[in-house]
């Protein structure tokens, strides 16, 4: 009997080892894991950098500066107001004719809807 007890305890000693071990390469594939997961963030970051420097070449490259567009839609703002302004010069005399000849020329009539009693 006594051999049976030094068996059954030589077994749940192999167990319990076994039992580590599993637990240890648990650990272990959880370090992994997450040490891969930390990788692939760190590689798509890098990644995502480097496009948004790419897409800030080409937009300087093909679109200027953001100050630069601002200025060149400043000048054709300033060329449209400026044309404007010509058009209002030239025109002036004439508009403000034609509403003077429009309010002094009065012609009296009686409305559609007055009726005679």
């Amino acid at each position: 009997m006594a051999s049976q007890t030094q068996g059954i305890q030589q077994l749940l000693a192999a167990e319990k080892r076994a039992a580590e071990k599993v637990s240890e390469a648990r650990k272990r594939k959880a370090k992994r894991l997450k040490q891969a997961k930390e990788e692939a963030q760190d590689e798509v970051e890098k990644y995502r950098q480097e496009r948004e420097r790419q897409f800030k070449e080409f937009e300087a490259k093909h679109m200027g500066t953001r100050e630069g567009v601002a200025a060149k839609i400043d000048a054709e703002t300033r060329v449209k107001i400026d044309e404007m302004n010509k058009m209002v010069q030239t025109q002036q005399e004439v508009v403000i004719k034609d509403i003077l000849n429009l309010v002094y020329d009065i012609k009296p009539e009686l409305h559609v809807n007055y009726r005679f009693n």
